[in-house]
């Protein structure tokens, strides 16, 4: 973007405002001033679109400062099928694992909310859209065990596309190892309280996301199995307004409740106290 200023003696001066400072709405599509939309929590004061914030940011703003500890950091992923598209995965997940500092797609640990000792497990959107393979299955699955020997609820902040493709059914198989896991989770009557956030789809939302004993959503997330476009192509109809939309799925009774980004922590707090 550009200003023209016309100076003395005709000559016009382009000055360039410094790339960065506007962000668009994905809701909306207005344009936000980047400073205003951080004082709000990455929050659109114009829609109330809650834009994807950072692993650091999520767990910053929902754990007592100073109490988290990841746990299983450096487990990282193999190429068992040597898999090749445009790119090969192992040169994809090195760029990834420079991009984030982090060697998968999910950050877990332990951390106190309210003085509380909880599990907490976070995908991470921007590490390969937050799929799931191998370690992502395989960290979760540590998270659960620990939970069941600490006696501590479990809560997971899911951001994913779903599975994820270049490891093939060692990818798919973590969808059956996580839903066993919290099922053994909940038979030791353990709280496990999931928080979807923009987007949740494909093979997260088939397994652990969608089998939290509570089930949160930030305002206006999407959240489905297969995208909007797919589904409308299948069954040669037209989806109704707002659909995969975290209101549309409160009002069809797929998920609990829906929380505002600012009143997360507090509802947590109040959730893991009912418990």
């Amino acid at each position: 973007m550009a200003w023209f200023k016309k100076q003395q003696g005709g000559e016009i001066r382009k000055s360039k405002i410094p790339e960065g400072l506007w962000v668009k709405c994905n809701n909306c599509r207005e344009v936000i001033y980047r400073k205003e939309l951080e004082r709000n929590r990455k929050v659109c004061p114009k829609c109330d679109y809650h834009f994807p914030i950072s692993v650091e940011e999520r767990i910053a703003m929902v754990v007592d400062e100073g109490t988290f500890t990841e746990r299983d950091a450096s487990l990282a992923p193999l190429d068992p099928l040597h898999f090749k598209d445009s790119a090969r995965y192992k040169d994809r997940l090195k760029l990834n694992q420079e991009k984030t500092g982090q060697f998968d797609a999910i950050v877990v640990g332990e951390g106190k909310i309210n003085h509380r000792p909880v599990v907490l497990g976070v995908l991470n959107f921007g590490f390969m859209a937050g799929s799931m393979g191998s370690v992502v299955g395989e960290k979760l699955t540590r998270g659960v065990e620990r939970a069941m020997a600490a006696r501590y609820p479990l809560i997971l902040f899911s951001a994913s596309g779903g599975a994820r493709m270049q490891e093939g059914i060692l990818s798919l198989m973590q969808m059956a190892k996580t839903s066993a896991a919290i099922a053994q989770l909940q038979r030791e009557r353990i709280p496990y309280i999931s928080v979807l956030t923009d987007p949740t789809f494909g093979g997260v939302s088939a397994s652990f996301a969608m089998l939290g004993d509570i089930i949160m959503a930030e305002p206006k997330s999407l959240i489905g199995f297969a995208g909007p476009r797919v589904i409308e192509k299948t069954i040669k109809q037209q989806l109704p307004e707002g659909f995969q939309r975290a209101e549309f799925l409160l009002n069809h009774g797929m998920i609990d409740m829906i929380v505002e980004r600012r009143n997360l922590r507090e509802t947590l707090i109040r959730v893991l106290s009912f418990f």
